[in-house]
C-alpha cells in the first residue's frame, strides 16, 4: 500500500537547498579550502515556507 507524501511547501526562493558552502578561493595550510556557510535569507535554512492562508491575517 502506498504511502502519502507530506504536502510541505518548499521555499521558492532556494528551490529546498537552503544552505550552501561557497568556496571563497583560497586554501587554510593544510590544503582544504575556505569555504562560507550561507543560509538562504527567506526561509532562514529551513528549506520550506509557510502556506499561503497562513501567512494572510489581515482582509475582509
Amino acid at each position: 500500500m502506498p504511502q502519502r507524501a507530506q504536502n510541505t511547501p518548499v521555499c521558492r526562493d532556494c528551490d529546498g537547498f537552503a544552505t550552501v558552502h561557497i568556496t571563497t578561493g583560497t586554501r587554510h595550510r593544510d590544503g582544504t579550502r575556505a569555504t562560507l556557510r550561507v543560509s538562504c535569507p527567506t526561509c532562514k535554512g529551513t528549506g520550506h515556507t509557510a502556506s499561503a492562508p497562513a501567512l494572510v491575517t489581515a482582509g475582509r
